[in-house]
């Protein structure tokens, strides 16, 4: 496909060496196929400010970090020169945060350079060599339902010991590999114990993923994960090694743990026995 303008001066300086296709249009960014030398990555170009669509943006640059008092000035005056170093602070925490979860053992794509707000980074595929699917179009078993949204408590979890809410999580910006969900979309990330609006945030990318899990496993609606995190990130005891339970009781009443597992196994129990009768059933048909 023809080269688009943004993606000229990095074809100009060998950054990228052919765009393959469009692969979407989000609201913060258009995202394309690009080949460098014999690898396939994806060019994530994000849109001006006045283009973009990302509600509250304030809310989500709070806290983060300028480099000085000119900057900060200039940005409270939204002045020309203010506008471009805002824009700059947006495209950078993504590749920061990205940097940052990488380290912390969060699956999410590998980066390879920002550049005039371009970002490169890891194509996400699956086995068959194609695009990874968003979780959003994934269907799956109740078992799977229950492991994979472990996994992704334990994911947000390691984010948050990392000083990082994702702020923006929901089944639409997970991607689902042949190893599992991977984390995209991070531009709008927060710092953990700088924004005001962090826990409220966290409540909810946690509550999204309950809420698309539930669907499969109707017993995870029942899980209070968000808040057994942030209790524990509050009083500095959440680490990598924390074991969650996904129960919290604000009287500070002992957890019954049990309780929420034997209420999962009994759904998967009713689950199948349904099925058998379906399918005896069908047989009898």
């Amino acid at each position: 496909m023809k080269i688009p303008k943004r993606l000229q001066p990095l074809a100009d300086d060998g950054v990228i060496d052919e765009v393959i296709s469009r692969l979407m249009s989000g609201k913060e960014a258009d995202i394309f196929i690009v080949r460098c030398g014999d690898q396939i990555r994806c060019a994530k170009v994000y849109k001006d400010a006045a283009k973009r669509s990302f509600k509250k943006a304030a809310q989500y640059q709070e806290g983060r970090r300028v480099r000085s008092g000119r900057q900060a000035r200039a940005m409270g005056k939204n002045s020309s020169y203010g506008r471009k170093q805002q824009e700059e602070i947006w495209q950078n925490a993504e590749i920061d945060a990205l940097s940052r979860l990488a380290a912390a053992q969060v699956r999410v794509p590998e980066t390879y350079g920002c550049f005039d707000g371009v970002l490169i980074m890891e194509l996400v595929t699956d086995g068959a060599g194609d695009v990874a699917p968003r979780l959003a179009d994934v269907t799956m078993s109740e078992e799977q339902a229950i492991e994979d949204h472990a996994f992704m408590m334990h994911s947000i979890m390691l984010m948050l010991c990392a000083g990082i809410v994702h702020g923006d999580l929901s089944e639409f910006n997970v991607l689902v590999d042949d190893y599992g969900p991977v984390i995209i979309d991070l531009p709008q990330a927060v710092n953990a114990a700088a924004n005001n609006n962090a826990q409220e945030m966290l409540a909810r990318d946690v509550n999204n993923m309950r809420r698309y899990y539930g669907e499969f496993c109707p017993a995870l609606l029942q899980t209070q994960y968000a808040k057994e995190m942030w209790s524990l990130f509050e009083e500095g005891n959440l680490t990598p090694e924390t074991r969650l339970s996904g129960v919290f009781d604000d009287d500070g009443e002992s957890a019954d743990v049990d309780s929420v597992l034997e209420e999962i196994k009994a759904v998967m129990q009713e689950e199948q026995e349904r099925q058998e009768r379906l399918r005896e059933a069908n047989e009898k048909e």
